[in-house]
Formats: structure tokens, sequence, C-alpha cells
């Protein structure tokens, strides 16, 4: 078939590789360049992979405004979406005979909206997966062709069931693609009592709430890295704080005090137990283990996180 792929961010690239083996990509598009530090002109993984590999590549502002004839003129049986970026219009939706159909991290109906696997490491689900369903004008509720879960590795982080899900997405796409080809894919409606929502983690979220239970800690830590990082401060200072484990005992002290410190080990009390601070990463700093930390940085006990 011909397809137009619609994707933004790494986790569309496994998808885009496999779909160009078993099909033929007559374009790609996704989001416009962003600017990053000093002015530097920055290229999504998308275009970078379209670019190396001689893929048409189209960047519209708004799609749905400035898009429609451009993809009408290219003629695709189909259009394939994974974290593209907007919102599409059912002119859009309808440029294709086959329509669209979207790679979508999460095992619908749970977790519909932006940052699934996030919320999925967030909310501590032993259990995950990728659907890919028909696109419709509502976000993330159209008719599920198919879906294949994992397990959520324990202590896992965000990056590394990314990656995991990129990979697991790329095996359903074809996989869907094929089914839409040979007549045999069957579209089942989603249960809209099971649906649950999830939207973009926000800034206060990024912030660490000493207050809050270890679990819950070292999940919001594991769901942030590697990218924004959860943060909380020390001696006024803001750090980065990568890796957490919950911490074995009683502990006594206000939220976010430091119950024990060590050359190799930082213990900091939570609302309901206590985490060992494992990756930490100071202003101005590289990330670091906490016996490396420690090694240029003293911290005494009784010193007070969040403050």
């Amino acid at each position: 078939m011909k397809v137009v792929f619609l994707g933004t961010p790494d986790f569309g690239v496994p998808a885009l590789q496999n779909i160009m083996r078993f099909h033929q990509v007559v374009g790609c598009v996704c989001q416009p360049d962003k600017v990053g530090a000093r002015g530097k002109t920055e290229y999504c993984a998308v275009k970078k992979f379209a670019l190396q590999n001689g893929l048409p590549l189209f960047q519209f502002e708004k799609i749905s405004r400035d898009g429609v004839q451009t993809l009408k003129s290219l003629a695709p049986d189909i259009m394939v979406t994974a974290a593209y970026g907007q919102i599409l219009s059912q002119e859009v939706i309808d440029v294709a005979p086959h329509g669209i159909i979207n790679i979508h991290g999460s095992l619908l109906p749970e977790l519909r909206g932006a940052a699934p696997i996030q919320y999925a490491v967030l909310l501590g689900l032993k259990r995950t997966g990728v659907t890919i369903l028909n696109t419709v004008r509502k976000v993330d509720a159209g008719e599920i062709i198919l879906q294949k879960a994992l397990d959520v590795e324990p202590f896992e982080t965000c990056g590394h069931l990314f990656e995991r899900m990129s990979l697991l997405g790329a095996e359903a796409v074809v996989e869907a693609l094929k089914q839409i080809a040979d007549g045999t894919a069957v579209y089942t409606p989603q249960e809209e009592s099971k649906a649950t929502f999830c939207s973009k983690i926000t800034a206060e979220q990024e912030q660490i709430d000493w207050n809050k239970s270890a679990t819950e800690t070292v999940n919001l830590v594991r769901a942030l890295n590697p990218s924004p990082a959860a943060w909380t401060t020390l001696s006024g200072k803001r750090v980065k704080i990568y890796e957490l484990r919950p911490a074995e005992g009683s502990f006594e002290g206000a939220n976010g005090t430091v119950v024990a410190c060590g050359k190799k080990f930082l213990t900091v009390k939570c609302g309901e137990g206590a985490v060992n601070v494992l990756e930490i990463q100071a202003e101005n700093s590289k990330r670091m283990d906490i016996a490396s930390f420690l090694n240029g940085h003293r911290v005494a006990v009784g010193t007070v996180l969040g403050e």
C-alpha cells in the first residue's frame, strides 16, 4: 500500500522504518522545526530519518489548514500517525481510502491522551502495551484494530519503556496494515465506560513532593527519567533526581529530611516510608551516582530537601 506517515519524536522512527520494508512510503509529515539553545534549529527524529532515507518530507504549521491538498496529491491508500502532535480535521482523516490508523502507547481505552507511557510508569502499572486504532475526531477514541501487551519491568524508567514500546508499535502497525490490505482487519469499538485519560506532564509535577509516599516518589522519578527529570532543592539549589529506591526500615523526621547519610548512600524521609537516592545531578554539573556526588558535596543528616 501507499502510506503517508505522520510522526515527530523518536517513538515513530522504528514504525516508519518497519513500514518501509513492506509498503511504499509516499510522504512523511512532522512538526515544524524548533529553535533550540543558542538559536540553533533542531530537527525532530522523524525528519532526520526521512532526510537520511530520501523520503518526501512535509512540515505544516497547521496540517488541517495547510496540508490537505498536498496530502491528496500524494494519493495514499492509508495514513499512519505516531505521536505526530497535531489534531487532525475530518478533511485530513478522509484523504486516504483506508483513513488513518494511529499507534498509541497504551492498552486503550486506558490512558487516552498525550503521555500514556509516562503515566504507565507514574501510576506504577505492571502491564501496558500499544494499540493500533482507527483515527476519529475524538482523541484516541477510534475502533481498535489490534493490541500488543508487555510487562513493565521493576523500576523501569520511562526512557527504557519508551524504547521497548516503540519497537512493539513498529511490529504492531505492520501487522495491522497487512490485515487492512488483506481485508481481514476487525474494528472493535472501545468501551467508553472504561476510558481513562492522561494529559502532558506539567512543570508543577516535575517537582518532588516529599509528602507523598516512597512508592509514589520512586514512580515519579522513573516516569520523568530521562527527560525532563524530577527535581528538588538541596541547600537552596535545584538538583535533578534520576533514580531512587524504597529504603528498608522505619524512619522518623519531617518529610524531605535526610535521615541517613554515608559515603555511598543518602536516605530521604517521605510521607510514607523513605527512599535511597541512587543518581543525582547538581546545577551546572553532570549526572552521577550518589557516591560520586557525596564525594564532592557535604550533606548532613537533618538536611531538609525541597525547602
